[in-house]
Formats: structure tokens, sequence, C-alpha cells
């Protein structure tokens, strides 16, 4: 069992952060925050492929005066993403955002500072401090000769003390950098010195493929140690898949279910059918499902059914054949252009609910 760091609780309108809560799929629209129609579309996609926090970049007043719109219509909570000119989080506030994602140091003198916190006291909305290795300040390059782990948890502890000196503590604080060690060491070390709720990510991490697996290594390493309350996969292009990999991550780690895992074998001389589009097409199947099966693709009946005998159901490929199987048992034999629609049968016999109707 992965034994989750202690932290406060912070509220994002109804859903709580904080260890005893559930760790949070984050992502970001990228339509143009001005475009109305496109945005509330995003949000609606985002939310139904299983988002659960969503922000929103927020950079100018155009895009503002739209959020009131964009928080009445969404079914999770909405983080506005602003740097710079405070004015900007002052209408997000108004307008009843969750919760804000500011650089305090980029925003203003102390004096607004102090004046934003008042006003997200007053409305309970807390404040992400988001700092980034591509943007660290000057001095703190220069003093640590780089954007190194130090740099991140010291320039995030500057702009907590500022928040903390206005009498502000609903903070949520991330400090991503693009190496994935420097990521982890970074989490590590602020891990040991606050005690408030992480996002966590590996930020700029890249396209689909390399994105993912980065993401994976960096936040698969923090999850397994107890680090992080809410999670992006920052990659570059449709953030629906943002949402699918940060689910996987998620799931592989035992820390929740989103339904039925599919495992597969990496395939050998024995195997005699089309394993892999055998394999994505009981991925597609099951994709609708909830409750958390465990599904085996086998490439062969000699270890099959043993090496999945933890499986609630599994297909084992032969020659021109195949098995099905429940828990390691051989339940049925028949062709190979039958194995899907064989699988679907034991599938919807297996729950009373009819799993795929």
């Amino acid at each position: 069992m992965i034994k989750r760091r202690e932290t406060r609780r912070v509220s994002l309108g109804q859903v709580q952060l904080g260890e005893t809560s559930p760790i949070l799929i984050q992502s970001m629209t990228n339509t143009d925050t001005r475009d109305r129609a496109a945005t509330l579309a995003q949000i609606e996609k985002l939310t139904r492929a299983g988002a659960e926090v969503i922000r929103l970049a927020v950079p100018d007043q155009e895009a503002a005066t739209h959020l009131k719109s964009y928080v009445t219509a969404a079914q999770v909570p909405l983080v506005a993403d602003i740097h710079f000119d405070y004015r900007l989080a002052l209408q997000a506030i108004d307008a009843g955002i969750h919760k804000l994602r500011i650089n305090p140091g980029n925003i203003g003198p102390v004096n607004r500072v102090r004046e934003l916190a008042r006003r997200a006291q007053a409305r309970q909305i807390p404040i992400r401090i988001g700092v980034n290795a591509g943007s660290l300040e000057k001095d703190l390059l220069q003093k640590y000769q780089g954007p190194t782990p130090e740099a991140l948890v010291a320039s995030a502890l500057r702009h907590v003390q500022l928040l903390e000196a206005a009498n502000f503590s609903d903070i949520v604080i991330s400090i991503k950098s693009s190496r994935v060690p420097d990521t982890v060491a970074a989490y590590r070390l602020l891990s040991q010195q606050v005690d408030y709720p992480l996002h966590i990510g590996i930020t700029e991490a890249g396209t689909w493929f390399k994105g993912s697996i980065r993401s994976a290594v960096g936040l698969g390493i923090l999850l397994g140690e107890g680090i992080g309350d809410t999670l992006r996969v920052s990659l570059t292009g449709d953030p629906l898949r943002e949402i699918e990999v940060g689910r996987e991550i998620l799931q592989a780690l035992g820390i929740r279910s989103f339904g039925p895992t599919v495992i597969a074998c990496p395939t050998c001389g024995r195997c005699r059918i089309n394993l892999e589009d055998l394999a994505l097409a009981v991925e597609k199947m099951v994709s609708q499902i909830e409750q958390p099966l465990k599904i085996a693709v086998m490439g062969c009946g000699v270890n099959g059914p043993g090496e999945a005998r933890e499986a609630d159901l599994g297909v084992a490929g032969g020659q021109g054949e195949g098995l099905i199987f429940r828990k390691g048992e051989i339940i049925r034999k028949v062709p190979e252009k039958e194995l899907l629609t064989a699988l679907q049968e034991e599938l919807n016999n297996y729950h009373p609910t009819n799993l795929l109707n």
C-alpha cells in the first residue's frame, strides 16, 4: 500500500484536495479562451473523458469576460491561469473561479498580492503557486547556478511566504521541470518542508509517445512515494490524451480504478493469431465498462491461462482457434474468428448488470 503524504485540506468548490481525498486528474484547454463556443465545447469533452479539474489560460481582458459562463457551464472545478496582471485574477474571483494559478512574484507589488489574497480568502478560493524551471527569478538562477531542484524549491517557498504574510493559507504548490530527475528531486525536497497539497507533473513533457513515457516515469516515482494530490500529464496536442495517460498511471499503481485493466503478452514464436489486433479490439470493447475487471489477452495456450490466473476473464490464441478462460480455468474453445464475440458473451454473463449492454 502506498502511504500518502500528510497535507492540509484545500477545497475547490465542492471538491476536496488532500491526503484523504482521491488524487485528481487535471488537464488544460488549448482553445483560445476568448472563443467562448470552442472553449465550452472542449471543457465538455474533457469532462466526459474524465478530467476532474480543468485549467484555462486567461491572457487578457477579453478572455476574462467569458469566465463566468465557463464556471456556470462546467461540471468540474475550473482553474484560471493568470500571469502579470492581477486585475485579471480579481475578475476571475468575481466570476466564481474555483482556483487561481499564479506566480506571486510576477503579479506586482506586495500590496497587490495582499489584495488578491484578501479577495480569494473572502471567496474561499485557493491559489496554486506554479513554479517552472523555465521562468525562475534571475537572482535564484545566479545563486544556484541554474534551474536546480534547490532553486525551484527556493522560488516556491519565497512565493509561499508572500501569501502567508498576507494571512493566506489555502495554497497548492507545483514545481515543474522538463527534466524528470530535477522534478522528482524538487518535489521530494519541497514535500519535506511544507504540508500544502502538491500538484505534480513533468512540464513540457513532449508529444504523446515520449511525453507519456517521461510523465509515467516521473509521476510514477512521486506517486509511489506518496507525493501528489493532483496531477497533469502535460502533452503536446489534444488534451484528451492527457486524461487517458493520467488515469492509466494511477490505475497501474493501484491508486485508483477507472474500469478494466487489459493485460496482453508480448508475443513469441508460438503465437499463431493476430494478437495485437485482438488486444486492441478487446481494449475498445471494454472501454465503457466501469467495473475494475482484469482481462487477459494471451498469444498461446501453453502459458496463457497460468500466467493470467488472476485475470477475471481472458482469451488465449492457438492455431486457428483459441481458449476462453475465467480465473485461470478454461471454459470454452472457439474458432479464432469467434474469440472476440465469445469473450463479449462471457463478459455479459460475468456480471448480473450485463457489462456491455
